[in-house]
């Protein structure tokens, strides 16, 4: 309140100190000044203003309305807080699921090489095996033939032989020949 009226002082000071107060041409303080009934008014008005606690109030409501800007202030700083701690839990899950992903694709990788050696392996031992049955079955055709061969050239030589014999043999070197063999067959039976 001091300062109010100090600053009212004041204001009646300069007022006095005015060029129209110092011209004299008409007093100051009298109603048909101008000068002086606006300042008048201001006064009343200013009073009137203090009486009813307006300035008190406009200080409050801007109190109010700074507190309130400070309190949308503090929850904007909280709600950017808590964007920027789910925006980094985002960031950290986005890169724990390409570890993941990273791992999954080295596993694969990995998984394929292995299938891909132990089909190699099933196809090379697939191969011994066809090579062996192919082996076997030439050794198998190859021993047949041998034994064709050999079968037909004892035919051959006993068809060959019995024209030989049947030629320069006569029938009792036949009948004799008949008897050892019979004799020799006898021997091995028994």
């Amino acid at each position: 309140m001091r300062t109010l009226t100090g600053r009212i002082s004041l204001a009646l000071g300069l007022l006095m100190a005015s060029p129209a107060f110092a011209a004299g041409d008409k007093p100051f303080f009298s109603l048909k000044n101008t000068d002086f009934v606006v300042l008048l008014g201001l006064i009343v008005f200013v009073a009137i203003l203090v009486y009813f606690k307006v300035p008190g109030m406009i200080g409050g409501m801007l109190d109010k309305r700074a507190d309130g800007i400070k309190s949308e202030l503090e929850e904007a700083r909280s709600l950017r807080d808590e964007a920027q701690a789910l925006l980094a839990s985002y960031e950290r899950k986005q890169r724990e699921v390409q570890e993941q992903a990273d791992r999954i694709v080295a596993a694969a990788k990995e998984e394929a090489s292995v299938a891909a050696e132990e089909a190699r392996a099933d196809l090379a031992k697939s191969l011994e095996r066809r090579m062996a049955a192919a082996e076997e079955q030439i050794a198998n055709a190859q021993s047949a033939a041998i034994k064709e061969v050999r079968d037909q050239s004892v035919t051959v030589a006993m068809s060959v032989a019995r024209e030989l014999i049947a030629k320069q043999m006569s029938a009792t070197q036949a009948n004799s020949l008949i008897d050892e063999a019979i004799a020799e067959v006898d021997a091995k039976l028994h």
